[in-house]
């Protein structure tokens, strides 16, 4: 039996292994407490073991650890490095390292910065060769075209 409330854009990037949503609970004035106790309710029942959360501050992160998720917090503001991005995709590659792990990584809105962390982390781990495709893949797996701010994140290929 299913319990709780599916985030608001949650979508597997990976089958059973890596998804996205937006944060969890709603954003600003749209987060409300029971609607995150729902949320997280529907998180565990689908076994999310990690949370990677990119949010600037530490919203959430007491509520993900008290249910028994481990939390990554990897903030990344809208001014970032390639040093920034790259701690992202290496927190990626260590919240999927437990190959019985289900990580959920998430902002306040699925955004361009979530998109092209994804496709730039398709990339990073080898899961994809070529940026052009991991681009055109995350693209069809959110449903969203992928911006110029995304598309930079995707690291190049040296030939």
């Amino acid at each position: 039996m299913t319990t709780g409330l599916r985030p608001r854009d949650f979508v597997w990037v990976i089958a059973d292994r890596l998804a996205t949503s937006e944060r969890i609970g709603g954003h600003g004035f749209q987060h409300r407490r029971v609607r995150r106790e729902e949320e997280l309710a529907w998180l565990e029942d689908r076994g999310i073991t990690v949370v990677v959360s990119m949010l600037p501050g530490n919203q959430n992160l007491a509520s993900y650890e008290a249910i028994g998720m481990q939390v990554i917090h990897e903030p990344l503001d809208e001014e970032y490095s390639d040093e920034d991005v790259a701690r992202v995709f290496d927190a990626l590659s260590e919240a999927l390292a437990d190959p019985a792990g289900k990580v959920l990584i998430h902002r306040d809105f699925l955004d361009d910065t979530i998109a092209g962390v994804l496709a730039g982390h398709l990339v990073h781990s080898g899961m994809v060769d070529d940026p052009i495709v991991a681009a055109a893949v995350i693209q069809e797996i959110l449903g969203r075209p992928l911006g110029p701010e995304g598309r930079a994140m995707i690291p190049a290929i040296d030939a």
